[in-house]
């Protein structure tokens, strides 16, 4: 059983992926690191030993750390991040206790380099309708949370991603980009290894907004809808990023926790 001080996989699971999901921190050693590069979804790499250092940047918010076994770096880290202010717990067996629930673990071979701040960057085409809404929600919600996102010029893309060590994304001719009927939402999906019936659920609707097809879910035709009614309310294509990033937290919770329910009026019908 968890004590107050740590959280089960099972547990954190369903908070992964939320708009009030907690920092979640992985702490294990460079040696463990390096025998599994993979990450628990939303989680960044730091080192135990500075935690004094970068730990105040959590303060007032909720974290969970995590090691190889949950055990005293996790622990450890923990305990320094309570005293910094932070509302920390550890993962009960650790990343390992993670992988062994069979739970999804992010690639971060597959990640471009990070900034000096540690930071992902990725490129795209400005003004975004579906896709480029879509994949900044997954890369912040599920794979970076301090993720940047340039929008610039479609003729730019590339060049701005070379010129800034950023991934280019949903244009023409990159990795990350629409492959057959597959769009990159999909395709960002299957190469981070992030696979979950909600996020599959979710991907059907994104393709069928994004390729002209509300055949694949009778939910599609309303993505879109909401989508374009977005891009001509906002002009900057951040702050329709912002509010796009609720749109998707509310598809999703739609797609994990709600598909089974119905709404009707009135409620209070005369029974037969």
């Amino acid at each position: 059983m968890s004590s107050f001080t740590t959280i089960s996989s099972d547990k954190l699971a369903r908070l992964i992926g939320t708009a009030n999901a907690p920092a979640l921190i992985d702490v294990r050693t460079e040696e463990d690191f390096a025998a599994d590069r993979r990450l628990i979804p939303g989680s960044i790499k730091l080192n135990h030993e500075n935690v004094a250092e970068w730990g105040t940047a959590f303060a007032g918010r909720s974290a969970i750390v995590s090691c190889f076994r949950g055990e005293k770096l996790a622990q450890g880290t923990a305990a320094w991040l309570r005293q910094l202010g932070v509302r920390a717990e550890t993962l009960e067996g650790g990343f390992e206790g993670w992988k062994a629930a069979n739970l999804p673990l992010v690639d971060t071979r597959k990640l471009p380099p990070r900034d000096a701040k540690g930071r992902t960057v990725w490129v795209t085409r400005a003004r975004p309708k579906v896709d480029r809404i879509a994949c900044p929600w997954l890369i912040r919600r599920f794979v970076d949370p301090n993720a940047v996102f340039l929008f610039v010029a479609p003729s730019e893309v590339v060049a701005v991603g070379e010129r800034f060590n950023g991934a280019p994304f949903d244009i023409e001719n990159v990795f990350w980009s629409h492959r057959g009927e597959l769009c990159t939402f999909d395709v960002m999906i299957e190469e981070f290894g992030i696979a979950t019936p909600a996020l599959l659920r979710l991907a059907t609707l994104v393709r069928g907004a994004d390729t002209a097809r509300p055949d694949l879910a009778p939910e599609a035709p309303g993505l879109l809808a909401a989508s374009l009614g977005l891009s001509r309310m906002y002009d900057d294509d951040l702050d329709q990023l912002e509010a796009g990033m609720l749109l998707y937290d509310a598809f999703y919770r739609w797609c994990r926790d709600a598909t089974g329910e119905t709404h009707n009026w009135p409620t209070n019908k005369a029974k037969a």
